[in-house]
């Protein structure tokens, strides 16, 4: 996979884009699509915020393998994966913490019940669809509405993540 982007203190805060030397964590992360091209967003009611669904990559899992079981849990969709975007690092100098994600474009399958944390429960994560314009706006509004310094972080990485999704699959960002 190629780097799509590099999130660094400088885009955040200002400063030097200092890089990390380490990876602190492996995630992926992407765009669910239902069949009227609608994305998938996660709702996080205590923050008040929209993202992508996505997340840790475990022990003897592929990026692939870890995003389609992150869909599952979050959105409660069977996935299947239609297109490799990329990676995005975020470089957290402020908490010494490298993310990387993997990124992909899924089609929603068969509908089951999400199975949230106890934590994802406690921040009232649920599903929200929308057009892509409609996420896009939604993750814009968010980051205005943040000055959480690793929420931003997140924001940065969705909202790139929505727009090489779209720009991939010739879906307008604006309506």
């Amino acid at each position: 996979m190629r780097l799509l982007y590099r999130i660094t203190d400088r885009d955040v805060r200002g400063g030097e884009p200092d890089l990390l030397p380490h990876v602190s964590r492996s995630a992926s992360r992407g765009v669910l699509l239902d069949a009227d091209a609608n994305v998938a967003m996660m709702h996080i009611a205590k923050s008040a915020i929209y993202k992508l669904p996505g997340g840790g990559i475990e022990k003897k899992e592929t990026p692939e393998q870890a995003f389609l079981r992150e869909v599952r849990e979050e959105t409660g969709y069977d996935a299947a994966i239609v297109r490799r975007l990329g990676y995005i690092e975020e470089h957290k100098k402020k908490n010494g913490f490298l993310q990387v994600s993997y990124c992909f474009v899924a089609t929603a399958k068969e509908a089951h019940e999400a199975r949230l944390t106890e934590h994802e429960k406690k921040l009232g994560l649920s599903l929200k669809w929308m057009s892509m314009p409609q996420a896009v706006r939604a993750v814009e509004a968010s980051l205005t509405a943040t000055g959480d310094y690793s929420t931003v972080f997140m924001l940065m990485r969705d909202k790139r993540i929505l727009e090489e999704a779209a720009k991939r699959m010739r879906m307008p960002v604006t309506e």
